[in-house]
């Protein structure tokens, strides 16, 4: 395998071998604790714009299959494991790890030690860096890291939102899900639970939506800042009160924005399938699949209007929102993920009986 660089921007420098696309990129390294999961993790549009770490040390062991998913591509700029496994074994791989990013021209870097970058990450926060499998020095790499833009500032939802509506299911109750980066399951678990699903871009308008006559409206995941898309945040203002609204990450974050919160840039995130969230209205704890590096700031709602549903345990950072009086409601992690299995669905059931 040829050698290939990890360079980040606070000067840290780990050297391990290339695999998939042996070219170079930048982005924001993050990194995510899933044990499984690797093919949705590269193909979730919320990760544009990112360098994935896996924290779990052997990747690539059931390669890759066609039904896991989350939308057409990935979307994950680089890719970072500590073992890579290039020859897998399960019944329904039809590629290695490997090939598949190659098919898609995305750069990998195995042998690293990545709890050691996690540490990092962890210690002094998600950074910006880039894999690189050029011989240039230390200081030319460290040049071009520092010109790698911040993720915030950066509108990435119009490159992986849907570019034509379209129509899943044929259920009685009719959900308008605006695409913000929506992984496939969302409308999946909307089909199963009776709903007929119109998918629109992500600058669609609140006229647009109402005239298709939908009996709600779902706000799904995505990639970024939410400040950075405020045409969104209009948009569900301009809705409020006229139909049952339901955020999932980005779109409990634009949530938040819309029902005058603020929100802000978490160290580095939450990504995995196993946190911890509590429902202050039940007192029960679930463990959530999450995928996000912002939160909605508690103290900036109007808690007349808006209360904190959900919060993390592990961190006390808020993970679930709903107006007092209008049926709107969101939660910062993924019910459609699915951990537990079944732990989440009461979510589904809810926005369901709104309709």
């Amino acid at each position: 395998m040829k050698q290939a660089r990890l360079v980040l921007e606070d000067g840290s420098i780990y050297t391990g071998q290339s695999f998939g696309a042996a070219r170079e990129i930048g982005g924001e390294v993050v990194f995510n604790t899933g044990m499984t999961g690797y093919q949705e993790i590269l193909t979730d549009p919320s990760y544009s714009g990112q360098i994935v770490t896996m924290t779990y040390p052997l990747i690539g062991n059931y390669g890759i299959n066609p039904f896991d998913f989350e939308s057409r591509r990935p979307h994950a700029r680089g890719f970072i494991v500590k073992e890579y496994c290039p020859e897998p074994s399960n019944w329904r791989a039809e590629l290695t790890l490997d090939a598949f990013l190659k098919q898609y021209d995305i750069p990998g870097i195995a042998g690293i030690d990545t709890r050691s970058l996690t540490k990092t990450l962890r210690s002094k926060g998600t950074m910006r860096g880039l894999i690189t499998t050029a011989d240039d020095s230390e200081a030319a790499l460290l040049e071009r890291v520092a010109a790698i833009p911040d993720l915030s500032g950066q509108d990435f939802i119009k490159g992986v939102t849907t570019d034509q509506i379209y129509s899943e299911g044929e259920g009685d109750k009719h959900v308008v899900l605006v695409d913000f980066g929506a992984k496939g399951n969302i409308v999946r678990r909307l089909a199963a639970h009776g709903c007929r699903v119109t998918v629109v871009p992500c600058d669609t308008r609140s006229t647009e939506i109402l005239s298709m006559k939908p009996n709600g409206v779902m706000l799904s995941n995505g990639p970024g800042d939410p400040k950075d898309v405020p045409y969104a945040v209009t948009m569900v203002q301009e809705l409020q009160g006229r139909l049952p609204i339901f955020g999932i990450c980005l779109g409990h974050q634009i949530i938040g924005l819309a029902l005058g919160g603020d929100t802000y840039k978490l160290k580095f995130g939450h990504r995995g399938g196993n946190h911890p969230v509590k429902n202050l209205l039940t007192g029960k704890v679930t463990i959530t699949s999450q995928n996000h590096g912002f939160a909605v700031r508690a103290d900036s709602l109007d808690p007349t209007e808006t209360i904190v549903s959900h919060i993390n345990v592990n961190d006390g950072t808020v993970e679930g929102l709903r107006h007092r009086k209008l049926p709107i409601f969101s939660v910062q992690y993924h019910p459609e993920a699915a951990p537990g299995p079944t732990d989440s669905e009461y979510l589904f059931d809810e926005f369901v009986s709104y309709l």
